[in-house]
This record gives C-alpha cells, structure tokens and sequence, in this order.
C-alpha cells in the first residue's frame, strides 16, 4: 500500500495555520478543503445537505458575514460559495464500487479567540506560518486534524483497488463550543454508517501515546440567558425601572448553589455575566453565558433544567424578561470494544508507540453527537487521542503540536481503515 510522507502533513497543517477561522464562518477553510479533495477526485457535499440549519448551535450573522467577506478577498470562487450557501463544512465520499462497510472520519476545522504570542522562539513565527488573522489562532490543533484528513483522502484515492465499501470524510465547523456536530449529525448524511471514528491531537496524551479508550466524556449544554427589564433615572424615577443586572447577578449566584448529583461528575461555570449601560441608569440588559456538565445525561439533564428554572423563578421575581438560547451541547460516549481492539492492534504495528489502554477525558466534545448517532442505528464508534507533547496548553498563545504526530494519527486512521474495509 502506498503512505503519504510527512512533508505534505506539515505544509497543509501549516498552510491552514495561517488563516484561522472561528466557528461557522470558516467559508476560506472550507474551500480549501473542498478543492483540495475535489482535485484527488472524490465527491463533495456541502450547505444544507450537510448541515441541517434547525439543529444550529451558536451562530453569530456578524461573524458569518466577516467570514464570508474574508473568503472573498482571500479570491474564494463565488461558485463555491454559492454551494455553501451561507453554511460552513464539507462532506467528501470515497466509494471503491464495491460492497463493504460504510465508515465515516470526523475531522473538526474551526479556530479559537487567541491571539497567537509574538514570540522569536515559537516555531510559527520561526518559520513563517503564524496566524495572519489578528485574534484568532488554531491554538487547540484542528488545524492538524485538517491534514491529517487530507492525507488519509489521499490515501483511499491511491489504494482504491486494495479497499471494499465506502468511506466518509467529514470536515466539521464549529466544534469549538461544541456548536456544529448536532447540525451534521441531524442532516442524516451518516446514517448509513457502519463505524465511526474520531480523534484529537494532544490534550490528555504525550508524543507517541495512543489513548485507544479514553472515558469521562462529560455531557454539556451551553445556555445563553438574557434578562430585557427597562431603564429609568437612578435617583429620579428608580421605582419606574426594571433592574436586569440585579436579575443576572441574583440568577448567577443562585446557579452556583446547585447541589452536586449523587450519581456522578457534575459541573457548572457562569463564564460571562453583562450588563448595564451607565452609572445612574437602571440597569435595562443582563445577559449570562453559561455551561453546566454531567457524567451522564441524567446528570447533564439535571444541571440544565436546575438552571432554566432558576433563570425563569427570577426573570419572573424581578419583573423581567427572560429568553434563553441553547448555544451548543455534546453527550457522553463509551467506545465499542470493537474498534478499541482494531485500534490496539494498529498500535502494536508501531513499536515506537504506547498503547494507554484508558485515561479520563473529563471534558467535552460534540464528536460524541455524531457517534452516537451512529451507535442509535446499530453502528460502532470510536474517540481516541494521539499524543503530542504541547508548547503550552489548548487554547494559550504558545501551543503549537508536535508535528511529527501528524503521521501517527495518519497511521492510527488508515491502519484502522485497512482492518475495516481490506
């Protein structure tokens, strides 16, 4: 069989490195996906036959309108757009033409609000690849996951006659806030999957680990609440106001107040709180942005309906009014045995390599939405990590990824594809 080598890993790792992009307004990144995998041959979707808009998590029109305008001056063909049709991510099918499994390989494209550090020793800097869009940075290694995607289409293409089934490949917006894979997911295009894997560079690994059954994976909801009351003169009239930022601040604290569950992990944070608009204004807007976590969905679902009814009992005691919006959300997710086992003998071909039989994750990740969409229809799913020792942590101004692991997760993917469709 014919492997890819490493260089071409690196450029297009590099190349997407340069021009980040946050979630659903990764249009530049999506057509440099799209016609990259269009010259290797295969067969593109994207817009709504990916992405089902009624299942959309968090996503900001101002944002989508900067990223639709970036992709323009960055000389993005307005056909390609068109195809879009205002929706990012893309969808390539690799078909042998003969009978066999369907998998599917999620890969997740968007960036993070960082700005990458300025310093002379980081190696984007050193060698010229550091972000060129101010604010925004690939700081968490998507911008690797990207390649290593391109790399295995490339592979399929070139080992076409030795493979049976189907293969696809999803490239996926707005993971970040776990906002894109209920959109994908509802879409239906994986619905025929028999198997479905997923990995991260880094997080919970050091180069030349394989976490082949990582476990914790918390469920989240991410809620957006946002209290209207009305202004009025804060020494002539306060009686005439209807205070919001009293009602934020009342609802944050009585949030933090929740009971643990019994039952497992269970987690809240109140990451922003917003409002008012001057010192002797009663305060018209408040606005919470806030997450809570479970072991389970028992647990999330708990943590979810303790903050809506806080919300709504004090909207209601401050005489305000309440909308809430769900911003993005992600379950929990055991690996089948399976693909574990498939995996761990990938692992072994590689002597260089550890095999970390379990470790927790203990945070969240909206791959596990598509996974067990697969797994509700009689498929097998699989999140693994490939380690990489990190300049910094995820999502800090000096992270950067061990590049030469970018292989690795190409040897994990297409080692697992030969057991699977050979």
């Amino acid at each position: 069989m014919q492997y890819i080598d490493i260089k071409t890993l690196i450029n297009w790792r590099r190349d997407f490195h340069q021009y980040p992009e946050i979630g659903w307004s990764e249009f530049f990144t999506t057509a440099k996906i799209m016609t990259t995998l269009q010259s290797m041959g295969l067969t593109i979707q994207t817009g709504k036959r990916v992405i089902n808009p009624d299942f959309i998590r968090g996503r900001n029109m101002d944002v989508v309108e900067r990223g639709l305008t970036f992709a323009r001056e960055y000389g993005v063909n307005e056909s390609i757009l068109e195809q879009m049709d205002g929706y990012t991510g893309c969808v390539a099918e690799f078909d042998t033409g003969k009978p066999g499994p369907v998998v599917a390989l999620r890969f997740d494209i968007d960036c993070v609000n960082v700005t990458e550090t300025p310093s002379s020793d980081h190696i984007p800097n050193k060698y010229g690849f550091a972000s060129q869009c101010t604010g925004l940075m690939h700081a968490c290694g998507h911008d690797g996951h990207m390649a290593i995607g391109l790399g295995v289409a490339k592979w399929l293409v070139e080992n076409r006659d030795l493979l049976s089934g189907r293969v696809k490949l999803l490239f996926q917006p707005a993971e970040e806030g776990v906002r894109g894979a209920s959109a994908m997911a509802e879409s239906g295009i994986i619905d025929d999957a028999d198997y479905f894997l997923g990995m991260h560079l880094g997080f919970i690994a050091k180069s030349g680990e394989i976490v082949v059954n990582p476990n914790n994976f918390l469920c989240t909801t991410k809620f957006d609440f946002r209290f209207y009351g009305a202004p009025a003169h804060a020494g002539a009239a306060p009686e005439e106001g209807r205070n919001a930022l009293a009602a934020a601040c009342n609802t944050a604290t009585q949030m933090l107040g929740i009971s643990r569950h019994g039952k497992g992990m269970s987690r809240i944070n109140i990451g922003v709180i917003r409002a008012g608009e001057g010192r002797n204004v009663i305060p018209a807007y408040g606005e919470l942005q806030v997450e809570v976590r479970g072991q389970n969905d028992e647990i999330n679902q708990y943590m979810s309906e303790k903050v809506q009814r806080i919300a709504e009992g004090t909207a209601h005691n401050f005489d305000v009014k309440l909308e809430t919006e769900i911003m993005g959300e992600a379950v929990d997710l055991i690996n089948d045995s399976e693909l574990v086992n498939i995996l761990s003998d990938v692992v072994e071909e590689y002597p260089e390599l550890k095999k970390v039989s379990d470790r927790s994750f203990g945070g969240s990740e909206d791959a596990t939405v598509l996974a067990k969409r697969v797994q509700k229809l009689g498929g097998k799913a699989l999140y693994f990590i490939v380690g990489s020792d990190l300049k910094a942590g995820h999502h800090q101004a000096e992270f950067d990824i061990d590049e030469e692991q970018l292989l690795t997760g190409f040897q994990m993917y297409t080692g697992c594809l030969k057991k699977l469709l050979s």
